[in-house]
């Protein structure tokens, strides 16, 4: 039996692994894309096939279109098919908003933004009916509780858009589009014994952060049977940060 294929981008680290060896734990083969952590990248890849899966790394920028375009093409290609596609891949800038520079702001919203649309516009050439797409996006687009994160929250909070045109520009093909909206996440990025780490447990409902393994759990849902009827959502992964 053919098994079926999802991409993850940013799959090297973080959530982006978690994600691709959650899916591979449920029948996927996965291909992930990495940026610079080639080394890591390949720790990914060798774990899914140790566990009998097929598996693909592959360097791709985010804030290229052209690459994510041939990341698609070349899981295609070489996994023969596309079923899932995740757009995880992203970055954290932080800074007072009078020292943030039009840079910058480019910067984030072309990883964030235009990367989704671009990943998940090529994708659309190869979904049939039942494929899926999951952007993952932050609980910082629905409540900023501190100062310093205007452009990476106005940069996630364009995926709520992006998702739920996706839902009516697909549905009718039978592919769903939703987002997961994680919180503090025990990440690189974000560990939680940072120094901001007590700070951001204040914030939350639950007092906690979340795993990576939270958010592939949110995932996994919405990739598999459970998440069939599930489209133009956003599922908040947040420890009720939101709530």
């Amino acid at each position: 039996m053919t098994r079926e294929v999802a991409l993850v981008t940013g799959g090297s680290r973080g959530i982006g692994a978690a994600v691709a060896r959650r899916l591979a734990a449920d029948g996927f083969d996965v291909a992930i894309t990495y940026r610079s952590a080639g080394d890591r990248a390949a720790t990914v890849v060798r774990e899914i096939e140790a566990a009998s899966g097929r598996a693909l790394g592959l360097r791709a920028e985010a804030a290229e279109p052209r690459d994510l375009v041939e990341a698609v093409e070349r899981t295609v290609r070489e996994l023969g098919r596309l079923d899932v596609v995740v757009g995880n891949a992203g970055i954290a800038p932080y800074g007072a908003l009078e020292d943030v520079t039009l840079a910058e702001v480019d910067e984030v919203l072309a990883v964030h933004a235009r990367a989704s649309f671009v990943l998940a516009q090529a994708a659309a050439r190869h979904l049939r009916a039942g494929g899926r797409i999951v952007l993952i996006g932050s609980s910082l687009a629905e409540r900023v509780p501190y100062a310093g994160w205007t452009a990476y929250a106005m940069s996630k909070s364009a995926l709520v858009g992006l998702t739920k045109g996706l839902a009516r520009d697909l549905g009718p093909r039978g592919i769903t589009a939703n987002l997961v909206s994680p919180g503090s996440t025990d990440t690189e990025m974000n560990p939680a014994d940072g120094p901001e780490a007590d700070e951001e447990r204040r914030h939350t409902a639950l007092g906690r952060y979340c795993s990576p393994e939270d958010v592939a759990a949110a995932v996994a849902y919405l990739a598999g049977d459970g998440g069939r009827t599930v489209t133009g959502a956003t599922i908040p992964v947040d420890a009720g940060v939101t709530a």
